[in-house]
This record gives structure tokens, C-alpha cells and sequence, in this order.
């Protein structure tokens, strides 16, 4: 468009030229003219004169014969002494642009001839209205066609323009609707245009949309293959580099869910019964190993099946996808994959590894209907016995859709585990770090099936809580670890015993155990009970009555995994435990995390203002024990200072 307004602007400069070429060219031929005019004037007027004598000039005539301004426009006679005898000016009136014309051309100008005689003397001005009017109108002629061929190309090349860009306009977007439908040409665009108008409207543009086309491939695939890291990164599971929640989401609304295909399979779902254990006991290092170990061994059973996925939906839970698998051949990976954690545990010195879950699936099944079956199947797997498989098969729920059936499953196990008291206490001192310091060992429980299998401990709680049989449990525990020291004659040791916070804001369960503490007064005072510090934030009036009654007795009261609450002064003021035993994840990696250290030695000065003892719990090292050491805490517990042994 620039360039076209610079065309215009050449074209008016050049008119203005060409005018005024014209107009120079018209003056020059019109002063011409008007000069051999004169001259024609003169001599005839002088010869005439010659002839003649003032007397024979009728003035009367000649009056009449020039009166008409036809031939001049002015006229004088005078005597020989130069006196004026007559003079005339017609009343006809030149056209404007004669008398810019007569002002501006010095040929215009009055003309004198004398007879021989001398006696007559005449002054006359010539007549150039009609020599004007043609100059006016030549002139009017020259601007006007020199306007029109100004007009006429500006039109044109305005037209031709306009014509042009939109050819180019429709040309450009054909190319580019070709590069588009055509899956961004695989070929150059030249070999796309063949056989079409474009081939001749855009031939001269291809090289040009080759290179961009070729530039944009190669900027698309930076992008795409840029894309798919961060979708890889996103997808993936940074401890065990599997597929995350996300990618399995995807996977199987793609390959299964909505897929074209008939298809089928199993899907198991496998749960890391102990990570919760080993992130506290053995510190979350030791919890990413424990991880790593197991998503290994699913990998290399289920890699013996073609086709087959695994994924780590969460923390704990792993799902393996096996197509085309029945739930036959699945009972047998179920298998190999308890034999293989077995072997695990054993190498660990864990007391379980994981559980499986296992269903069948079919093409279009939902997911989220899915999941709630293989989640029952986890249920069912987690109430037989350490790192047990179950295969749950649609007939098995056809009159229990809810995953209820599982649930009525852990209760049973747990009414039976209660009843028959099937219980394992275990226990692991805390090291006191200072000689007046009054440290203790704290009590862990595991739990039996009636084939004295041992139960995974983390799910058996979860489903106690779940269930509302968690008080039920404590008492089993602390009854069974009372009858203990008893019958060891162990009363002269300090033992920690865990109440779950659910149990602690019961008063039915408050009333009992002071009621059963009282039976014992000298072992009460030997015990210790820990409550986890979140659990006692729920309801700081029901924790108080709980710790004052465990005081009155003469017990003591440990806030356990300390700092993963809102942790406040007034906190401390209000309660009065005796003892708070920080969380391990302030203990890992501690000699590398100054803020870790700033809040443990926050804590222990605080602490130790109101009377209370600090402990720190998963301690794995060296390392660990001797910052802790310089931080002025009181006792330390873990695997670097003892293992769970027997009581």
C-alpha cells in the first residue's frame, strides 16, 4: 500500500509538469502569434496612412469602422504637432485571462504609425480577445487531458493493485489451507499445488512456503518433542520412574474405556502394606528404598507378560495392567508376587511387604467402577495374611455392589483377632542422651490371623479406625501389655504404649482405663502414653481431661510425631505431656537442614523451660545421632540404636 501511494505521488508530480510544460509551451506560441499580429497591423496601418491626408480621414468612418473592437481594442489619431483629434475605446470587454494575459506579455502593448507626410500620427492596441480565448482554451484542453492521463493510469494501477492482492490474498490462503488439510504437507507444497489453479497463481510463492513449511515442521517437532518431556516428566513417578496417576488415567480411557477394539484383561492393584512404618521408625530414606524394592519386583513379574503396564497411583498403591490376562492365569501372578515379597521381607526384616488385589476387566468398563471393585479386592487381600492376593470376580458381589463386602471381611478379622487376642508385642528402646534423663521402651503391635499369619499392622489400624473398632483394639493392646509385664515381672522397666487420639477423647474408654490403671498402681507408674500430636489438636478440651487423668494415676503422656501439627506455646501450656518425641521427618537428612535444626533447638529450649523432655524418633546414622546430640535433645530412638526385638 506504501508502494501505491508513492505511485500516486510520482503521477500528480508528473502531471503538474506536464501542465506546466504545456502552459509554457501554449504562452510561447500565443506571444508568437499576438507578435506577427502586430506586425501585421503595423504595416497595414502604415500603409494606409501613406495614402492619405488628415483631411481625407472622415473621422465619422473610421469611428465606425473600429467602433466595433473587432480589431483593436484601443485607438488614437492625432495631428502632426500631436494632438489628440479622436480617440476610442470600445465597450467590449476581454476575457480575464486576456487581461492577465496583456499585463503579463510585453508583445501585448500599444503600437504607433506615423505617414510620410507627418502629419498624421496614429496610436493603436491590437485586439487579442479572440488570440486570448484560443490560448484559454488550448490551455483548459492541455490541463484537462493531461488530468485525464494522470486519472486514467491511477485508476488503473489502483485497479490492477487491488486485483493483485487479492489474488495474492486468496492465493496465500489456498497454500495455506493445502498446508493444512494436507497434515502440513509431508512433500514439498510444489508437488500439493500440481493439477491446480494454485500451481499457476502461486508458483512464484512456493519456494518461499517450502522454507516456512520446512521451518515449521522442524519448530513442531521442537515443540512436540518438547511437549512430550514435560508430559513425560508430568506422567512419571519420580522414585520409581513409572507412570504416575495421570498417565494410568489416560492409558486406560485410551486402551480400554473408549477404545474401538474388543478387549479384555486383569487389573491388580498393589498396596505397600509397611511405608507408613519405615517412614517413621526408619526414616523416609529407608521408606523411598522399601518403594524402589517393590516396584522392582512388580516390574519383573508382570514383565513376563506381553503388553502388561504398571503404574504408582500414590504413595503406596501401584496398579499393573495385563491385557487379554484372565483372572485364572492372574491368580498365578498374584502368586509370584507374594512368593517374591516374602523373600523381600525376609531379606528386609520387614513385617510385611504388600498386598494385591486383582479384577477383571472388559472394554467400556468405567474406571471409577473399576477401582472400587479392585479396592474391595485389596480389602479382602489385606484380611488374610501378610502380603496375601485376592481375585475378586464380578459374581462375588452380585448381591453386595458397595465395596461393603470387604469391609464386613476386616471386621470379621478384627472381632477374631479380639476375641482370641491374637496379638505380637514387640519393643524398641529410646537411648537417653544425658544420665538423669528417664527414658523408655515403646510397645509395637503386630496382629495374627487364626493361621498365626501375620497381619500388615498399618492396614489392620486403618481399617480398626475406619471401622470405629480402634477403642476395642486399644484396650486389647494395653491389656495384653499389662498381663506382659506382669508375667515377665517387668515393672521395674518404663514402657510407651500408643493410644489412637480417637480413644483418648472417648470417655467411655477414659473411664476404663483409669478404672484399669488403679487395678495396677505400680506398673501405671511405669508407662507411658503416646498420642500423636494432630490427633490431640482435634479437641484440646478432651485431650486435657485424658492427660489429667493419666497423670492422676501416676502415668505419664508422650505427644508422638511432633511438629507435623500447629504447633503453639499455648499448646505446650494447656496439656503438660511429659514427654514430646519429634516427627522422623525432622530427623532425615538433618546435618544438611539448618532449618530443621533451628526448629529442633526452638523446641528443646521451649521444652525444657516447662519441664518437658525431647526425644527424636528414626534416627538412621551416625550423623543423625550427633546433630541431634548438639541440639541438647534428651533421648533418641531408631534402627541405628535398636531394632523392634521381643519383650
Amino acid at each position: 500500500m506504501a508502494g501505491f501511494k508513492k505511485l500516486i505521488f510520482i503521477q500528480i508530480i508528473s502531471w503538474l509538469l506536464c501542465v506546466a510544460a504545456g502552459s509554457y509551451f501554449i504562452s510561447i506560441s500565443f506571444d508568437t502569434a499576438v507578435s506577427d499580429a502586430q506586425k501585421s497591423a503595423q504595416t497595414t496601418v502604415t500603409k494606409y496612412i501613406n495614402d492619405l491626408s488628415l483631411d481625407d480621414i472622415s473621422a465619422q468612418n473610421l469611428k465606425q469602422s473600429i467602433a466595433d473592437g473587432k480589431t483593436f481594442s484601443s485607438f488614437t489619431l492625432r495631428d502632426y504637432q500631436g494632438a489628440e483629434i479622436f480617440s476610442i475605446n470600445p465597450p467590449t470587454q476581454l476575457p480575464m485571462f486576456a487581461d492577465f494575459v496583456l499585463s503579463n506579455f510585453n508583445s501585448v502593448r500599444p503600437q504607433f504609425a506615423v505617414n510620410d507626410a507627418s502629419d498624421i500620427k496614429v496610436e493603436f492596441v491590437l485586439n487579442i480577445e479572440h488570440l486570448a480565448s484560443q490560448l484559454q482554451t488550448s490551455l483548459f484542453i492541455v490541463i484537462l487531458i493531461s488530468a485525464i492521463l494522470v486519472i486514467i493510469p491511477i485508476i488503473l494501477m489502483k485497479s490492477i493493485f487491488y486485483h493483485l492482492n487479492k489474488n495474492i490474498s486468496t492465493t496465500v490462503a489456498d497454500i495455506i489451507d493445502i498446508y493444512i488439510n494436507q497434515n502440513q504437507v509431508d512433500n514439498d507444497l510444489e508437488t500439493a499445488l500440481d493439477g491446480t489453479r494454485l500451481k499457476k497463481m502461486g508458483k512464484d510463492l512456493v519456494p518461499s512456503f517450502n522454507r516456512l513449511s520446512h521451518f515449521l515442521k522442524n519448530k513442531n517437532e521442537d515443540i512436540q518433542s518438547a511437549a512430550m518431556t514435560i508430559k513425560h516428566e508430568a506422567y512419571k513417578d519420580v522414585i520409581t520412574s513409572l507412570g504416575n496417576r495421570n498417565m494410568f488415567v489416560e492409558y486406560y480411557e485410551k486402551n480400554i474405556e473408549n477404545t474401538e477394539q474388543s478387549t479384555f484383561g486383569s487389573l491388580a492393584m498393589v498396596r505397600c502394606s509397611e511405608l507408613q512404618a519405615i517412614n517413621q521408625s526408619r526414616g523416609y530414606q529407608k521408606g523411598d528404598e522399601y518403594v524402589k524394592g517393590v516396584a522392582d519386583i512388580i516390574k519383573h513379574i508382570s514383565g513376563t507378560y506381553t503388553g502388561s503396564q504398571v503404574f504408582r497411583l500414590n504413595s503406596s498403591d501401584f496398579a499393573v495392567v495385563l491385557p487379554h490376562i484372565p483372572l485364572k492365569e492372574a491368580e498365578r501372578f498374584g502368586e509370584n508376587l507374594q512368593s517374591r515379597f516374602t523373600q523381600y521381607q525376609q531379606n528386609q526384616e520387614l513385617s510385611s511387604v504388600a498386598n494385591t488385589g486383582i479384577v477383571g476387566y472388559e472394554k467400556g468398563k468405567p474406571l471409577g467402577e473399576l477401582l472400587s471393585v479392585v479396592d474391595n479386592a485389596m480389602s479382602m487381600a489385606q484380611s488374610k495374611q501378610v502380603n496375601a492376593w485376592h481375585v475378586q470376580r464380578e459374581t462375588d458381589l452380585v448381591n453386595n455392589v458397595s465395596a461393603g463386602f470387604g469391609n464386613q471381611n476386616w471386621r470379621k478379622v478384627i472381632k477374631e483377632v479380639i476375641e482370641s487376642k491374637r496379638v505380637h508385642l514387640v519393643m524398641q528402646n529410646i537411648m537417653p542422651l544425658g544420665k538423669s534423663i528417664k527414658a523408655y521402651a515403646e510397645v509395637q503391635v503386630r496382629f495374627k490371623t487364626e493361621d498365626n499369619q501375620v497381619l500388615p499392622t498399618a492396614s489392620f489400624l486403618a481399617m480398626a479406625e475406619k471401622l470405629d473398632m480402634a477403642i476395642e483394639i486399644d484396650r486389647l493392646i494395653i491389656d495384653s501389655s499389662l498381663e506382659k509385664v506382669k508375667s515377665r515381672n517387668l515393672s521395674e522397666k518404663f514402657f510407651g504404649l500408643n493410644v489412637t487420639a480417637s480413644s483418648a477423647h472417648n470417655d467411655q474408654f477414659v473411664i476404663w482405663l483409669e478404672r484399669r490403671l488403679l487395678k495396677d498402681t505400680h506398673i501405671a507408674s511405669k508407662l507411658v502414653f503416646e498420642v500423636s500430636e494432630f490427633g490431640l489438636q482435634q479437641n484440646i478440651k478432651a485431650s486435657k481431661r485424658f492427660i489429667d487423668m493419666v497423670h492422676r494415676v501416676g502415668a505419664r503422656v508422650t505427644v508422638e510425631r511432633f511438629g507435623v501439627g500447629l504447633t503453639s506455646f499455648k499448646f505446650f501450656r494447656d496439656l503438660k505431656p511429659d514427654f514430646i518425641k519429634m516427627d522422623a521427618s525432622y530427623t532425615r537428612g538433618l546435618e544438611d537442614d539448618k532449618n530443621n535444626q533451628y526448629f529442633m533447638r526452638l523446641m528443646v529450649d521451649l521444652a525444657h523451660r516447662i519441664g518437658v523432655s525431647v526425644f527424636a524418633e528414626g534416627v538412621e546414622s551416625q550423623e543423625e545421632k550427633h546433630i541431634i546430640e548438639t541440639l541438647c535433645l534428651d533421648g533418641v530412638q531408631g534402627y541405628y540404636i535398636e531394632k523392634p526385638k521381643d519383650i
